[in-house]
């Protein structure tokens, strides 16, 4: 036991079962804080969990928090540091759902986010799932593993801060009392991280029903019980219900010193409180434009264009015949498919109206949709790039997210470009993007949580719709050929990335050429 000399709280401390050893310097240190404006917890008598973390006063840190002695009072005043965003509602609120949403967003955005989901860490510790009397209050041995596996995900969020440079750690987990909200500001407010607290209520009983049936009867905990989907759902709701005799929530006057928003029935109503720094903002903002409810996106690349049988970078050209078939073939597709107030998007490039120009719905162009430029090696081909600009074909093939065109793009850039189409998307129903390679590529590695290193090579063929479902644990994808034949314009990465490797081996990828070029055999962009 550990006792401050200026009478701050008496603070029982032992490992938690991920964590090894005495308490480290860190943990000491920040037992030494009075947590200011807190109030007494009598449960969760292990308050401050020791992880074995480092001394964050050594220099060989990996990475420093903010100091504890630097932070104001209340949670999310510091804009530097590492962020906590705390999940509170009942269950089939869409929790899980909006935490997954917000991960993939902050990592698309070049910010580290990791979600601990409770979910996961009580079905390891229980080896299944049972039935709805594991969440009754009165079931001591439950409260026990809930509260224990309650810090071991603290401890893992923790611990990713520390060996991974972890930004941002979502803590997805129902947090529906404010002992439980206390224990978590307990643990990291002296640690220097910033607390944000994201409520979803739902008190409309469509969309709950609805987020039960669709979500939580196929989720995880029922998915090997094979119960009727009448019994599934007697015991989910009985597990509500449990919920709700303890469920305390956020309140504007006793939270008022808390960071938080409050997200009423999937987004008809918000409540935004004390929100802190640069990464707390951009939460608020992403939070305020999604839906927790079903849609379809749609994403197609233009048609054939000219020079994609030339093989030719960039550009404003005209669509094939080909590519004239397949927007026609699309604008069938549209009408068949009958999408309820379904919107079309293209680019200001003429191969993506062009290809917009058969379907009947309403249009948008958007600038930001425009293919990635390629700066000086605009209108050449690969072999052109490769015999003017050796240096830059070398560089784009070892990196090519992160490699930039000279006076051009690289697909950081369009990743960032294209923040305010992720953000309509979120908030849209129905949508058809016509866009382009790289842009697609984009926007397939954001719903599809793709590493950036990967998402350069998704290969999306010609003349072919991608269908997206975004759902709660992730989203579905459906490649839908219109059967227009088209050339391949796919080039994975080369075996040899090097600088002085040989024009074959540099070109080797290349689909085959279609129509020459300048005298010469062109290969395909």
């Amino acid at each position: 036991m550990e006792e401050d000399s200026k009478k701050t709280h008496t603070i029982n401390v032992t490992s938690c079962s991920v964590c090894k050893g005495a308490c480290c310097h860190h943990c000491l240190h920040a037992m030494s804080l009075n947590p200011i404006g807190l109030p007494k917890v009598h449960s969760y008598s292990n308050l401050l969990i020791d992880c074995d973390l480092p001394d964050r006063s050594s220099k060989d840190s990996l990475r420093p928090y903010a100091s504890p002695i630097e932070r104001t009072m209340h949670a999310g005043e510091k804009v530097s540091g590492p962020n906590v965003i705390v999940m509170v509602g009942l269950p089939a609120r869409g929790k899980t759902y909006i935490a997954k949403k917000l991960t993939r967003y902050l990592n698309w955005i070049g910010i580290k986010a990791k979600t601990f989901n409770l979910g996961e860490y009580r079905r390891q510790a229980v080896h299944g799932y049972q039935n709805h009397d594991f969440f009754r209050e009165d079931n001591q041995e439950a409260m026990r593993i809930r509260e224990q596996v309650a810090k071991e995900a603290l401890c893992d969020a923790f611990r990713w801060f520390d060996k991974e440079g972890g930004d941002v750690a979502i803590y997805d987990a129902t947090n529906t009392t404010r002992q439980r909200r206390n224990f978590i500001r307990e643990n990291c407010l002296p640690r220097g991280i910033n607390i944000f607290f994201v409520e979803s209520v739902c008190n409309d009983p469509e969309i709950v029903k609805k987020n039960v049936l669709d979500v939580k009867l196929n989720g995880p905990d029922y998915k090997d019980l094979a119960p009727t989907t009448e019994e599934a759902l007697e015991d989910f709701v009985k597990r509500i219900r449990h919920y709700e005799d303890t469920y305390e929530p956020l309140d504007e006057q006793r939270d008022a010193d808390l960071s938080f928003i409050r997200i009423h029935d999937a987004g008809k109503k918000y409540l935004v409180n004390r929100p802190g720094g640069h990464i707390q903002s951009r939460v608020v903002y992403f939070l305020m434009n999604i839906h927790i409810t079903a849609r379809t996106i749609y994403l197609t690349r233009h048609g054939e264009s000219e020079n994609n049988l030339t093989g030719v970078l960039g550009g404003d050209c005209d669509l094939s015949d080909r590519g004239m078939e397949y927007a026609e073939r699309l604008g069938k597709f549209v009408e068949q498919e009958n999408i309820p107030g379904l919107h079309v998007w293209t680019s200001q490039l003429k191969r993506t109206i062009q290809t917009a120009q058969f379907i009947d719905a309403p249009k948008e162009k958007w600038k930001c949709l425009n293919e990635i430029h390629a700066g000086i090696c605009e209108e050449l081909t690969y072999a052109e790039i490769q015999e003017l600009y050796p240096v830059e074909f070398s560089n784009r093939d070892t990196d090519k997210f992160h490699y930039r065109y000279p006076g051009g793009e690289s697909y950081e850039d369009v990743v960032a470009r294209l923040e305010p189409v992720i953000i309509e998307l979120e908030r849209q129903n129905n949508v058809l993007v016509i866009g382009h390679q790289a842009i697609l590529r984009c926007l397939i590695g954001y719903f599809l949580n793709k590493p950036p290193e990967d998402l350069p090579y998704q290969e999306i063929p010609l003349h072919t719709v991608v269908k997206l479902t975004p759902r709660a644990y992730g989203c579905d994808m459906v490649l839908i050929p219109l059967n227009v034949k088209a050339v391949d314009t796919h080039r994975p990465q080369p075996k040899n990335v090097g600088l002085h490797r040989t024009r074959e081996e540099a070109l080797e990828t290349t689909p085959s050429p279609v129509i020459e070029r300048r005298g010469e055999e062109a290969p395909i962009a």
